[in-house]
């Protein structure tokens, strides 16, 4: 921003649901593929991430629809987040 430049005051709520689901499905996407190739390093990467909460007795093994659905399923959760965060930030401003 140069000398004095206001920031945008309202946030667009389809750019912001569309950079959450973006942002939400490689992170699915990554984490399947982890699971698929490397199954006990991600279980012990996420019992360190949920502070030593042991997801082995939880954790199972995945298939591609399963991966699939999971994925489309917190896309959508992320573009209802999304929109409803700044439809929200923008109604408090």
């Amino acid at each position: 921003m140069k000398g004095g430049e206001k920031m945008a005051e309202k946030l667009s709520a389809k750019r912001v649901s569309l950079s959450l689901a973006a942002v939400t499905g490689i992170i699915s996407i990554v984490c399947a593929i982890l699971i698929s190739i490397a199954p006990q390093f991600t279980t012990n990467l996420f019992r360190a991430i949920f502070h030593g909460i042991d997801i082995s007795q939880i954790s199972k093994s995945i298939t591609f629809s399963s991966a699939l659905l999971g994925t489309i399923e917190i896309i959508v959760i992320a573009l209802i987040t999304g929109w409803l965060f700044a439809v929200i930030y923008n109604k408090i401003k």
